[in-house]
């Protein structure tokens, strides 16, 4: 510890640890990073490919629109700069059934029109559904300081930017998407309402997903993820703050319910004044800290799959000529059925990464298909020798290949492909619990997931991670980095401001 100045150190280095990092240091603390990887970014993160770019997180950024508290979070850190651009997207995603295609479009007036030209009968559902995504529009996460330390005026503010958001939940708050996509009679829209997120997912957050997309406040940063968290590696380091790569926390030193440092796998003791865990919270309590701390909340989730259900995904990434594909953005369609983590797929999402040049060489696109896995997929993943493990993930990304050029038949000869990964990557690389990618999911009639990001029984220890809130992601991440030394800040009498 130099000098006067009390030392944080941060366990995990993803957006949320390098949030925390960023925030610390702006606050005048001492700051390590350490991180397991040879790189930072934990589950926001991009790697190369036969000369090609594959993009593992960003589908869009909440946060973006300027003048928003979030996007003063994301400048702050670094995440966004003042000119940094996006991407020219004019839609959300399209779905394909039978002879029927729609698209949920940036554009809210040409949505409703397309959807009701292509399904009369569902005319007065589909207005309801397009006003509400209007009314969700001014949803926006707390970002300033956490919900639990929000005074009278705080939520009086909040309550003025979110006037619409009660009819939202009052329509759409206890139903889940299955529910939602049974109040349409056209198949390519019940197809619609369930394509993009789990059919489980309580309907008002599909919503407020969309209202991000059209209000402009969900855009894709050009250059991706990996980009992103490079801008804010540079800000961290920029501040003086030590980001150890190649370096895992074994565990956090408690003494007399008190956290006093970490033990790094080389064995090395570093002393603290605070520690924030910043990895998945299941390794935080199942390694660096012991289950005994794991209070009631935590455990009656983790062991409920079915109100608190996870999900992942078998991801395979393609490079294409572009002549030769003829679609856009994100496209769901059906497909012959293969099996895959012993699920059974008649559906299947492929998106394009056409608005990002720099991702494959001069007159080719990144084609990445998206299947989607829970808890049982991750155990039958799990459960395999090596070999079986390679040979059925092999057998996945010919299946997908296959069912790519069926839907494209001009692809046949024009596509390559580059990668293919599953729950258990995201478990190995990232210490993923169950290789979920995001939170627990909120469903209809279940309580939403959320705790303040600190464990009774352990001074100086705080949490900032996604998992803290439902459903979690990069927004959840960011703030929670943001809170986590509010809250350490608050206790030393300082005062944190987003620059």
């Amino acid at each position: 510890m130099s000098g006067n100045k009390k030392k944080i150190v941060i366990i995990g280095g993803g957006v949320a640890g390098l949030s925390a990092g960023i925030y610390g240091k702006l606050a005048g603390y001492d700051v390590d990073i350490y991180e397991k990887n040879p790189v930072a970014g934990g589950q926001c993160m991009g790697w190369n490919r036969k000369g090609c770019h594959i993009d593992n997180c960003i589908h869009w950024l909440t946060g973006t629109k300027k003048g928003t508290a979030l996007r003063k979070v994301w400048e702050t850190t670094g995440a966004l700069e003042k000119d940094t651009e996006f991407a020219d997207c004019d839609s959300f995603y399209t779905s394909i059934k039978g002879d029927s295609q729609v698209t949920l479009w940036k554009d809210l007036d040409r949505t409703q029109k397309e959807l009701i030209q292509l399904s009369p009968g569902d005319e007065t559902e589909i207005k309801k559904f397009v006003e509400h995504v209007r009314y969700a529009s001014g949803c926006e996460i707390p970002a300033e300081k956490p919900m639990d330390a929000m005074g009278i005026m705080d939520y009086i503010h909040m309550g003025a930017s979110m006037a619409n958001m009660p009819k939202v939940m009052k329509e759409y708050g206890s139903i889940d998407l299955a529910d939602m996509a049974g109040r349409f009679k056209h198949p390519a829209l019940k197809a619609l309402f369930t394509d993009y997120l789990p059919k489980e997912y309580v309907a008002s957050s599909f919503l407020v997903s969309y209202a991000s997309i059209a209000s402009g406040n969900g855009e894709i940063p050009t250059g991706g993820s990996l980009a992103m968290v490079n801008r804010m590696v540079k800000k961290f380091q920029g501040l003086g703050g030590n980001l150890y790569c190649n370096a895992p926390v074994l565990r956090v030193l408690i003494e007399n319910k008190k956290a006093a440092g970490v033990e790094t796998a080389d064995k090395k003791t570093v002393l603290a004044d605070y520690i924030i865990s910043s990895v998945d919270t299941m390794e935080m309590f199942g390694n660096l800290i012991g289950k005994e701390y794991m209070d009631e909340k935590w455990k009656s989730c983790y062991a409920d799959n079915e109100k608190y259900p996870l999900f992942s995904a078998v991801q395979a990434a393609f490079v294409a000529d572009q002549e030769a594909y003829n679609g856009k953005g994100t496209i769901f369609f059906d497909c012959a059925s293969f099996k895959t983590g012993g699920k059974e797929v008649e559906r299947i999402s492929v998106k394009s990464y056409e608005y990002e040049p720099g991702f494959a060489p001069a007159g080719k696109a990144v084609l990445q298909v998206n299947v989607p896995q829970f808890d049982r997929e991750y155990l039958y993943w799990k459960s395999l020798a090596k070999e079986d493990y390679v040979r059925q993930k092999n057998e996945t990304a010919k299946a997908i290949e296959e069912r790519l050029v069926t839907q494209f038949p001009a692809l046949l000869g024009h596509i390559e492909f580059l990668d293919c990964w599953t729950p258990v990557t995201y478990e190995r690389y990232c210490n993923a619990y169950h290789g979920a990618y995001m939170g627990f999911i909120t469903k209809k009639g279940v309580k939403p997931f959320r705790v303040k990001g600190k464990l009774k029984g352990v001074k100086n220890l705080y949490i900032a991670s996604q998992w803290i809130m439902a459903p979690g992601g990069l927004p959840v991440a960011v703030t929670a980095g943001k809170f986590a030394v509010w809250r350490i800040a608050r206790k030393d009498k300082k005062i944190i401001k987003d620059s």
